[in-house]
């Protein structure tokens, strides 16, 4: 009988494992999952985009004529007081002549100067007549006291002599005229070469002065060389008037206005610096993107609440700007939310298990979702939702499993 009982027990044992074995293999197993909340709070989305500083007045100085600039000795960064002399610009030297304008040129000198012998000779004429003039009107001077030239005669030869003088001045007009055509030609006919010892090509220079008190920013052309009118020579402004250029999408810009407050950061320095849209500008501009996107970008100016030392022109700067902000928004950690045939979605955690609510979004930041509809406060939403889970899936909390 003792050992019918025993069989009887040893049995019941043996069924009681099997059964509860197939029951583990058979249930179903949690999916560990890291869950979040729904919370209430100040949201705010902000625009993160690159920019540079720029001093905000920067004056550039220009050739003011075409000719041959002098080595500019300033250095970037090197200090200006306006009206320091910053370069000088010399006449350039005349052109290489070839065998033919050459022989055109002296052909023309010869020319010149037969002209000029011809001036002489023109000019001698004249005072030979002047002389014959004087003459006659002295005699006519003379008989006309004792009555045997009339007054009428005397006239006519005083109106000779004043023709006679005129064209001795005519002569000597055409003379000086000859002489200086022969000096142009000769002008013509002069090589480089011969204005290699000049010094300073020619007789006069113009100075380009420094137009403020400020700081050399750019060095444009540095060596000696021929410019031409209007080339840029040199820049100059004062560092520590300093702006920020940034350019956004023509979309992101209208949501932004003066008086927007920004935040500066990645500039080099330990602290983050804060800055205010002064203006955005009225037109936008083409930008191709890394991903050869064509995008319309905007400029935004900003003012640097306190300047630090060493930020200087043209440096590199990360600005956060505040598109919008709130106060009181009921908000999704952005990591919950995935598309469910279009709409947004997101997994609640409900009594051990996941279901599946559908929601309304407002605006979004990088962290957080503002919700419109959908979802309560303190409702628990399962963070980086993954493709195993289901409507209705058994779940368990990450962490306390961990514990």
């Amino acid at each position: 009988m003792k050992g019918t009982w025993s069989k009887w027990l040893f049995g019941l044992i043996v069924i009681g494992v099997i059964a509860y074995g197939a029951f583990l293999s058979l249930r179903e197993r949690p999916v560990l999952v890291d869950l979040g909340q729904v919370t209430r709070g100040q949201m705010v989305v902000f625009v993160d985009e690159e920019g540079v500083t720029r001093v905000r007045d920067v004056y550039a100085v220009s050739s003011t004529l075409a000719g041959h600039l002098d080595r500019i000795d300033l250095e970037e960064g090197d200090l200006v007081s306006k009206g320091d002399v910053i370069a000088t610009i010399h006449p350039l030297a005349p052109p290489f002549i070839d065998e033919r304008t050459r022989t055109e040129l002296e052909a023309a000198i010869e020319a010149s100067r037969a002209a000029v012998a011809l001036a002489n000779v023109e000019h001698a004429r004249a005072q030979t007549a002047l002389r014959l003039a004087q003459s006659a009107y002295d005699r006519a001077s003379q008989l006309a006291k004792t009555r045997i030239v009339s007054d009428s005669d005397l006239e006519r030869a005083y109106g000779e002599l004043q023709i006679k003088q005129a064209e001795v001045e005519s002569a000597m007009a055409g003379i000086n005229l000859r002489l200086a055509e022969l000096a142009s030609a000769q002008a013509r006919l002069a090589q480089p070469v011969d204005m290699a010892g000049t010094g300073e090509n020619g007789r006069c220079c113009v100075s380009l002065l420094a137009p403020i008190d400020g700081v050399t920013l750019a060095i444009k052309v540095r060596s000696e060389q021929a410019v031409a009118v209007g080339t840029v020579v040199a820049e100059f402004g004062r560092p520590d008037n300093l702006e920020i250029a940034v350019d956004l999408l023509s979309s992101d810009a209208v949501r932004i206005g003066p008086g927007t407050e920004a935040v500066i950061s990645d500039w080099g320095g330990d602290q983050d610096l804060h800055a205010t849209v002064r203006k955005i500008e009225p037109a936008a501009f083409t930008q191709v993107s890394a991903l050869g996107i064509e995008e319309q970008r905007v400029n935004a100016v900003l003012d640097i609440d306190e300047v630090p030392e060493g930020l200087g022109h043209g440096y590199r700067i990360v600005a956060r700007l505040a598109l919008w902000r709130g106060e009181d928004v009921l908000q999704v950690p952005i990591s919950a939310l995935y598309r469910d045939q279009g709409e947004w979605a997101v997994f609640v955690a409900e009594n051990g298990r996941a279901r599946i609510r559908s929601v309304e979004l407002g605006h979004l930041n990088d962290s957080a979702a503002q919700v419109l509809s959908g979802l309560s406060e303190g409702d628990a939403v399962i963070l980086f939702p993954s493709d195993v889970l289901a409507d209705g899936r058994v779940i368990a909390d990450r962490a306390s499993e961990g514990r």
